[in-house]
């Protein structure tokens, strides 16, 4: 039974990131950044890879993992 202190409100998201969308998995209010670590609160979640199902805090952070992980986009231009 959870108490006031506890429930979702607290607690990290499990996601399933899908094309365009995402399912929780297991509830909560937020997930936390693949590359910073930071708490992205669900409701602004709006950068993730399907691929890898992680979630990004921002385009450019999302940007900077695709690079490291293809370091060939950099050459592109």
């Amino acid at each position: 039974m959870m108490n006031r202190f506890e429930g979702p409100g607290g607690r990290e998201a499990r996601i399933r990131y899908l094309d365009g969308d995402f399912q929780v998995t297991s509830p909560g209010s937020f997930v936390r950044c693949a590359v910073t670590g930071e708490n992205i609160p669900l409701d602004e979640l709006k950068y993730w890879s399907v691929a890898r199902q992680e979630p990004y805090v921002n385009a450019a952070v999302s940007l900077a993992r695709e690079i490291e992980l293809h370091p060939e986009l950099r050459k592109r231009g």
